[in-house]
């Protein structure tokens, strides 16, 4: 069976560089597990990687829609089953690289979506819900319904916290329990999964070197350009961090300083989210960066892929 080498940890703990520097030893592609790298023209409050950062490595799964369009955790898994396919029909090995905890699930898990049609009517109720009272009651109904999702979900996500509840609606059961009902065929892959343990400090005072850094780019720009360009503020793809805090300071909201410091706070608590959804991984190995210089985590990877 062909190996599949996964690269996950908490956003700032180095996975892209690791991805990168191992697909060059054993010549492969990377193929990015990011929910907020899929959108083009979002480049610097996403950390996509810039050219010059891949090294001539191919990336997939980086800007394949526009910031407006929809693109659902079952679309991932579709588009990154194709893309293993067709790594390993040129000869070369596939590498997973990204923080989403629910993409790589659905991969390496080999999930089967289920089509439970959406009600309309029941939609528009929540999405008004949401609107009159905001997303956080929206979550809350969740919470009572369907904990384990709602743990999974962050409150801002509106989309993916209605299709809970429209699973739960139309069936009368969570959603993560028809995730887990689905879990009916092996994977056609040999997943070999690591994850990256970075001491909390480090990786908080690297979480705030980056926000600086993203600002110092441009960020304030990038979201200001998106904007005049007559995308939605409202859009979930401007719902993820640093564009939402970025347009209240834009809207007059809080002031840049402030903004700048709600990313920084809003990072470290979706690195806290992801450490705890990858302790929860099956067959997930940690790999202590503390314990191990970039040679000896590559050859563990490398170990992986010949074992």
């Amino acid at each position: 069976m062909d190996k599949v080498i996964v690269i996950a940890g908490p956003t700032a703990s180095g996975k892209t560089d690791l991805a990168v520097e191992f697909a060059l030893r054993v010549n492969g592609e990377v193929i990015s597990a990011d929910s907020m790298q899929i959108y083009r023209e979002m480049d610097i409050g996403t950390a996509k990687p810039a050219m010059e950062e891949r090294k001539g490595i191919l990336h997939h799964l980086i800007d394949i829609v526009n910031p407006d369009e929809e693109y659902s955790v079952a679309s991932f898994q579709a588009d990154a089953k194709a893309c293993i396919q067709g790594i390993l029909s040129r000869g070369k090995v596939p590498v997973i690289a990204g923080g989403t905890g629910l993409y790589i699930n659905a991969l390496v898990y080999n999930v089967i979506f289920s089509e439970i049609e959406s009600s309309w009517e029941y939609r528009r109720h929540l999405e008004s819900l949401a609107k009159e009272h905001g997303p956080r009651y929206l979550h809350g109904l969740l919470m009572e319904v369907d904990a384990k999702s709602a743990a999974a979900i962050h409150p801002n996500n509106i989309k993916r916290v209605i299709r809970a509840m429209e699973v739960y609606e139309a069936t009368g059961k969570p959603i993560s329990e028809h995730q887990k009902e689905s879990r009916r065929e092996p994977p056609p892959y040999d997943y070999r999964i690591f994850g990256l343990r970075v001491e909390r400090d480090l990786l908080y005072s690297r979480i705030e070197k980056r926000t600086d850094k993203m600002m110092d780019r441009g960020l304030y720009e990038e979201v200001e350009g998106i904007l005049k360009k007559g995308y939605s503020p409202g859009l979930v793809s401007l719902q993820g961090i640093g564009y939402k805090e970025i347009i209240e300071a834009i809207q007059g909201k809080c002031t840049l300083p402030e903004a700048v410091e709600n990313i920084k706070l809003a990072t470290r608590r979706l690195a806290k989210r992801q450490i705890t959804w990858f302790r929860r991984t099956e067959g997930l190995k940690w790999i202590d960066t503390s314990e191990h210089n970039s040679w000896a985590m590559l050859k563990i990877l490398v170990d992986a892929l010949n074992i």
